[in-house]
C-alpha cells in the first residue's frame, strides 16, 4: 500500500476527534472501515499510531512525528491548490498567516481585513509554523512558546513578544479549590490531570517542570485533542486541566490563575527575514497585541488582574 492524502487526512481526523466514531461522522465513512483504514496504514508504517482505550485515541510517540509531517504535507498541498487558483484567477496575492492561538490571530485577521486580503491557516504546532516560515510558505504566524524553550530570532526568521500570558486551572466547580481566588500549583498535586499532547515546542515539558520544582509529578491520566473531551472531564471533576486565562470550560467548571504565576507562555509574532512582511513586524505586532487584548477583555474577568501581571 502506497501512502495516499486519504491516508494523512484519516490520521488527522482521528488525532482531532479524539476516537474513531467521531472521526468516522468527520469523513463521512463507518467506523469499521476507518478501523480497517487506520490498521492498514500503522502496517504500512510499522508501528502503532494511536494508543486505543475507553478515553479515546491517543497519538504514540510515532504518531505524533506522523501527525505532525502529514498536517506540514497536507498544509503544502492545500496552499499549491490555492496558489493555482490565484494565478488562474489572476487576482493579487493574498498574505499567508499562521497561527496557534485563535485570541491572537483570528484578531489580527479582522484588525488586517480592512487593508489586505489574509488567509489563515491555524496549526496546533508552533515547531511546524516556524518551518514554514523557514521555507517561505508562510508570511508571518503568531506563535507561542515557553519558558525553557523560547523561540529567538535567527538569521532567517525574525521574532517578536506580543505579550507574555500566565497559564491558569480550571476545574470543577465542585472541587474544593475553585472558591479560591487562586490556587497554589501544589494543591494540586494529588489531581488527576487531562493534557493536550506534545505540540514540539516544549509543550507539555515546561509544565512537568513546572509541577516538579512545586514538589510533586502530576498525574496525567488523559491527553486528548479534543476540547470537547477536556470540558467534559473538567466539568465532571474527573479531572483538572492547565490553561488560558481565556479558556471558557463550560457550565459546572471554573478556571483560576495559579498563586504566584509559577508557569507562563509567550505569544509572538515572526516572519521570513526577507520576507516582505519583515519591515512590517513591529506594526504588525502591535496590531496582534490591541487583538490579544481585545479579545482578553470580550471573554474572561481577569483583564485587569493580567495587565498587571
Amino acid at each position: 500500500m502506497e501512502l495516499e492524502l486519504r491516508h494523512l487526512r484519516t490520521v488527522c481526523a482521528i488525532a482531532e476527534a479524539g476516537s474513531l466514531t467521531k472521526a468516522a461522522a468527520v469523513l463521512r465513512m463507518s467506523q469499521p472501515a476507518l478501523s480497517a483504514r487506520l490498521n492498514r496504514l500503522e502496517q504500512e508504517i510499522g508501528a502503532e499510531l494511536f494508543v486505543r482505550s475507553a478515553h479515546g485515541m491517543t497519538p504514540t510517540k510515532v504518531g505524533d512525528f506522523v501527525l505532525l509531517r502529514a498536517r506540514a504535507i497536507l498544509h503544502g498541498v492545500d496552499e499549491l491548490a490555492r496558489d493555482a487558483a490565484r494565478l488562474t484567477n489572476d487576482s493579487s496575492s493574498a498574505i499567508a498567516l499562521g497561527g496557534t492561538i485563535e485570541s491572537v490571530s483570528v484578531g489580527l485577521v479582522e484588525l488586517l481585513g480592512d487593508s489586505a486580503d489574509v488567509r489563515l491557516v491555524m496549526e496546533y504546532s508552533p515547531l511546524l509554523l516556524w518551518d514554514l516560515l523557514v521555507a517561505g510558505r508562510l508570511d508571518v504566524a503568531t506563535l507561542v512558546d515557553y519558558p525553557g524553550y523560547e523561540q529567538r530570532s535567527t538569521p532567517a526568521v525574525l521574532c517578536e513578544m506580543i505579550v507574555r500570558e500566565p497559564v491558569f486551572v480550571a476545574l470543577a466547580e465542585s472541587d474544593p479549590l475553585s472558591v479560591s481566588l487562586e490556587v497554589p500549583l501544589a494543591a494540586l498535586a494529588e489531581r488527576t490531570w487531562v493534557m493536550t499532547p506534545s505540540d514540539g515546542a516544549g509543550w507539555p515539558d515546561c509544565f512537568h517542570a513546572a509541577c516538579g520544582k512545586a514538589g510533586f509529578r502530576p498525574d496525567v491520566r488523559y491527553t486528548t485533542h479534543s476540547t470537547d473531551s477536556i470540558r467534559t472531564l473538567v466539568r465532571t471533576g474527573r479531572a483538572v486541566t492547565a490553561c488560558q486565562p481565556v479558556y471558557q470550560p463550560g457550565e459546572g467548571a471554573v478556571v483560576r490563575p495559579l498563586a504566584g504565576n509559577p508557569l507562563s507562555m509567550r505569544h509572538l509574532i515572526a516572519c521570513p527575514r526577507n520576507g516582505l512582511m519583515a519591515t512590517r513586524l513591529p506594526k504588525l505586532a502591535a496590531l496582534a497585541r490591541d487583538a490579544y487584548w481585545a479579545h482578553v477583555r470580550m471573554t474572561t474577568p481577569f483583564h485587569d488582574q493580567l495587565r498587571q501581571s
